[in-house]
């Protein structure tokens, strides 16, 4: 798999504690943001506490998981992803996204990463990409980390096991954490 750009988007592997849940956050999307929210694409929340997609650079809070709503037609509604403009019925909505940053998640790095990587950061790459069909966000994590002192956005901790994963493949596939939190305080993000 790390031979082949496959990339998967963020994707909870495991929690030092053993709970990796999602959180719920009641009407926790703006009805009709403007884009797309796939799962496992970074989320952030805005300056009226509800969440949006994150951009490369960002301070953010976790992963994207899915979202219900009820439409404004009556129809309950659920999906993996956040259509773009979508409209809902207020108090109707639910948003699902991971936000402990003691999360580990796997993800496909957009070249080969070495061993030599191990507790450096990186920020994402391809942020937004991703599909509407399969709901499935496609970001990636950069090969090119920052340099000593500087700050990026994840902590590279690991590689993700597998057979046909290894250092130095084409399209490493990595464990990481969030490394630049909004709920750090030291990151003034919100």
């Amino acid at each position: 798999m790390s031979s082949t750009n496959a990339p998967f988007g963020m994707r909870p592997s495991f929690h030092p504690s053993g709970l990796d849940r999602a959180v719920a956050l009641a009407d926790g999307i703006a009805s009709g943001y403007a884009s797309n929210i796939l799962k496992g694409q970074p989320v952030k929340l805005d300056t009226s506490g509800v969440i949006q997609a994150a951009a490369a650079g960002d301070a953010f809070l976790g992963a994207f998981a899915g979202f219900e709503w009820t439409d404004t037609t009556g129809r309950r509604r659920v999906s993996n992803y956040f259509p773009a403009n979508t409209a809902y019925t207020t108090g109707s909505a639910i948003a699902y996204y991971y936000q402990d940053p003691a999360i580990v998640y796997d993800i496909q790095a957009d070249g080969s990463l070495a061993q030599t990587t191990l507790g450096a950061q990186s920020d994402f790459s391809n942020i937004t990409a991703g599909s509407s069909t399969t709901g499935l966000s496609q970001c990636t994590i950069s090969a090119s980390v920052v340099s000593a002192g500087s700050s990026a956005q994840l902590k590279i901790i690991g590689l993700t096991p597998g057979v046909d994963n290894a250092w130095g493949d084409a399209y490493t596939v990595v464990q990481v954490q969030v490394n630049e939190s909004q709920f750090n305080a030291s990151v003034n993000a919100i």
